[in-house]
Protein backbone atom coordinates (compact mmCIF):
# COMPACT_ATOMS: atom_id res chain seq x y z
CA UNK A 1 0.00 0.00 0.00
CA UNK A 2 1.53 3.23 -0.87
CA UNK A 3 0.83 6.43 1.27
CA UNK A 4 1.49 9.86 -0.30
CA UNK A 5 3.17 12.50 2.00
CA UNK A 6 0.60 15.63 1.65
CA UNK A 7 1.40 19.31 2.08
CA UNK A 8 2.11 20.28 5.51
CA UNK A 9 3.88 19.16 9.13
CA UNK A 10 5.07 15.84 9.59
CA UNK A 11 3.20 15.05 13.00
CA UNK A 12 4.89 13.18 15.10
CA UNK A 13 2.96 9.53 16.64
CA UNK A 14 3.36 6.57 18.26
CA UNK A 15 1.74 3.22 18.42
CA UNK A 16 2.16 0.37 21.14
CA UNK A 17 2.40 -3.33 19.91
CA UNK A 18 1.55 -5.62 22.95
CA UNK A 19 1.59 -9.15 23.01
CA UNK A 20 -0.19 -10.82 26.28
CA UNK A 21 2.05 -13.94 27.47
CA UNK A 22 -0.77 -15.78 25.45
CA UNK A 23 0.16 -13.94 22.15
CA UNK A 24 -2.94 -12.34 21.70
CA UNK A 25 -2.25 -8.87 20.25
CA UNK A 26 -3.99 -5.68 22.38
CA UNK A 27 -6.20 -3.68 19.89
CA UNK A 28 -8.55 -0.58 20.54
CA UNK A 29 -11.28 0.03 18.69
CA UNK A 30 -10.51 4.27 17.06
CA UNK A 31 -13.19 6.35 18.67
CA UNK A 32 -11.98 9.18 16.66
CA UNK A 33 -11.27 9.83 13.19
CA UNK A 34 -8.65 9.02 11.39
CA UNK A 35 -9.97 5.42 11.11
CA UNK A 36 -13.38 5.64 13.85
CA UNK A 37 -14.99 2.58 13.99
CA UNK A 38 -12.10 0.74 13.24
CA UNK A 39 -9.82 -1.25 15.56
CA UNK A 40 -6.06 -0.56 15.79
CA UNK A 41 -2.91 -0.53 18.03
CA UNK A 42 -2.66 2.28 20.50
CA UNK A 43 -1.35 5.25 20.19
CA UNK A 44 -1.83 8.40 19.21
CA UNK A 45 0.27 11.97 19.16
CA UNK A 46 3.60 12.92 21.11
CA UNK A 47 2.95 15.99 23.00
CA UNK A 48 5.65 19.02 22.96
CA UNK A 49 8.65 18.19 25.55
CA UNK A 50 7.60 14.31 24.91
CA UNK A 51 9.52 11.24 24.42
CA UNK A 52 8.44 8.75 22.35
CA UNK A 53 8.69 5.68 25.30
CA UNK A 54 6.93 8.37 27.54
CA UNK A 55 3.88 9.05 24.97
CA UNK A 56 3.56 5.26 24.19
CA UNK A 57 3.49 4.84 28.01
CA UNK A 58 0.69 8.11 28.41
CA UNK A 59 -1.44 6.89 25.47
CA UNK A 60 -1.82 3.34 27.07
CA UNK A 61 -2.60 4.29 30.43
CA UNK A 62 -5.59 6.93 28.44
CA UNK A 63 -6.56 4.37 26.15
CA UNK A 64 -6.46 0.99 27.31
CA UNK A 65 -5.88 1.42 31.55
CA UNK A 66 -2.82 -0.61 31.29
CA UNK A 67 0.65 0.27 32.71
CA UNK A 68 3.60 -0.57 29.89
CA UNK A 69 7.22 -1.48 29.47
CA UNK A 70 8.27 0.14 26.51
CA UNK A 71 11.03 -2.47 24.44
CA UNK A 72 12.36 -2.42 21.14
CA UNK A 73 11.38 0.51 18.58
CA UNK A 74 9.74 -1.53 15.71
CA UNK A 75 9.20 0.63 12.36
CA UNK A 76 7.55 3.67 10.99
CA UNK A 77 4.38 4.31 9.35
CA UNK A 78 3.44 7.23 7.51
CA UNK A 79 -0.78 7.83 7.22
CA UNK A 80 -2.12 10.63 6.02
CA UNK A 81 -3.51 13.66 8.36
CA UNK A 82 -6.02 16.91 7.68
CA UNK A 83 -3.17 19.08 7.59
CA UNK A 84 0.11 17.32 6.70
CA UNK A 85 1.35 13.46 7.58
CA UNK A 86 1.45 11.26 11.11
CA UNK A 87 4.64 9.99 11.60
CA UNK A 88 3.70 7.04 13.35
CA UNK A 89 7.09 5.27 15.28
CA UNK A 90 5.53 1.83 16.76
CA UNK A 91 7.28 0.13 19.52
CA UNK A 92 6.73 -3.52 20.90
CA UNK A 93 5.64 -3.29 24.53
CA UNK A 94 4.72 -5.55 27.48
CA UNK A 95 2.21 -5.52 29.75
CA UNK A 96 2.16 -6.99 33.02
CA UNK A 97 -1.44 -6.80 33.81
CA UNK A 98 -3.94 -7.74 31.01
CA UNK A 99 -7.13 -6.16 32.45
CA UNK A 100 -8.55 -3.74 29.48
CA UNK A 101 -10.44 -0.47 30.63
CA UNK A 102 -10.91 1.46 27.60
CA UNK A 103 -11.25 5.46 27.32
CA UNK A 104 -9.83 8.68 26.00
CA UNK A 105 -9.91 7.74 22.04
CA UNK A 106 -10.74 4.16 22.61
CA UNK A 107 -14.48 3.07 21.90
CA UNK A 108 -13.56 -0.29 23.18
CA UNK A 109 -9.95 -2.68 23.69
CA UNK A 110 -9.31 -6.27 23.19
CA UNK A 111 -6.80 -9.06 23.44
CA UNK A 112 -7.56 -10.42 19.82
CA UNK A 113 -6.00 -13.88 19.25
CA UNK A 114 -4.44 -15.05 15.53
CA UNK A 115 -8.51 -16.08 14.63
CA UNK A 116 -9.95 -12.91 15.60
CA UNK A 117 -7.95 -11.14 14.23
CA UNK A 118 -7.54 -12.99 10.83
CA UNK A 119 -11.80 -12.48 11.35
CA UNK A 120 -11.54 -8.66 11.55
CA UNK A 121 -9.01 -8.63 9.18
CA UNK A 122 -11.67 -10.49 6.25
CA UNK A 123 -14.25 -8.39 7.47
CA UNK A 124 -11.88 -4.87 6.37
CA UNK A 125 -12.58 -3.24 10.55
CA UNK A 126 -8.80 -2.72 11.04
CA UNK A 127 -7.26 0.17 10.27
CA UNK A 128 -5.63 0.60 6.71
CA UNK A 129 -2.22 -1.43 6.24
CA UNK A 130 -2.57 -2.84 9.87
CA UNK A 131 -2.28 -6.25 9.06
CA UNK A 132 0.00 -6.17 6.81
CA UNK A 133 2.66 -3.99 8.83
CA UNK A 134 2.62 -6.05 11.55
CA UNK A 135 2.78 -8.96 8.98
CA UNK A 136 5.87 -7.52 7.92
CA UNK A 137 7.41 -6.85 11.37
CA UNK A 138 6.69 -10.75 12.54
CA UNK A 139 3.93 -9.10 14.93
CA UNK A 140 0.90 -10.82 14.50
CA UNK A 141 -1.16 -12.25 17.31
CA UNK A 142 -0.07 -16.20 17.70
CA UNK A 143 2.02 -18.66 19.75
CA UNK A 144 5.06 -17.19 17.99
CA UNK A 145 4.36 -13.59 19.08
CA UNK A 146 7.25 -11.69 20.89
CA UNK A 147 7.17 -8.64 22.06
Amino acid sequence: MSVSITNGPLIRCVGAVVHDPRGRLLLVKRANEPGRGRWSVPGGKVEPGETDRSAVRRELSEETGLSVIVGRWLGRVLRPAPTGTFDIHDYACRADDVVLSPGDDAADAMWADAASFATLDAEHRLTDGLAATLRGWGQLPGPSARS
